[in-house]
């Protein structure tokens, strides 16, 4: 899986979904995460530190997989670009 930054990401969705005009399928789905290890988020919150949880977005049309993270307050925002 490639994670990208989010313009790179959107480019490359838009050519999955325009290799898959005629035929095929691109799946896209969304998870809440804060890429951290469970043992990481674990000691930030008994250190009393603020875990910032971002969006993680994958695409696929079943050959090539890509992703990026987009942060919880932009998600909006990303959506209405893509």
């Amino acid at each position: 899986m490639v994670r990208l930054h989010p313009d790179p990401f959107l480019n490359e969705l838009t050519s999955m979904f325009e290799r898959t005009t005629e035929h095929g399928s691109v799946w896209v789905t969304l998870k809440h995460s804060s890429d951290k290890s469970k043992v990481q988020r674990n000691k930030m919150k008994t250190a009393g530190e603020n875990i910032e949880f971002k969006c993680l977005i994958r695409a696929t049309d079943g050959k090539k997989t890509i992703s990026t993270m987009v942060i919880t307050l932009e998600s909006t925002l990303f959506f209405y670009i893509a």
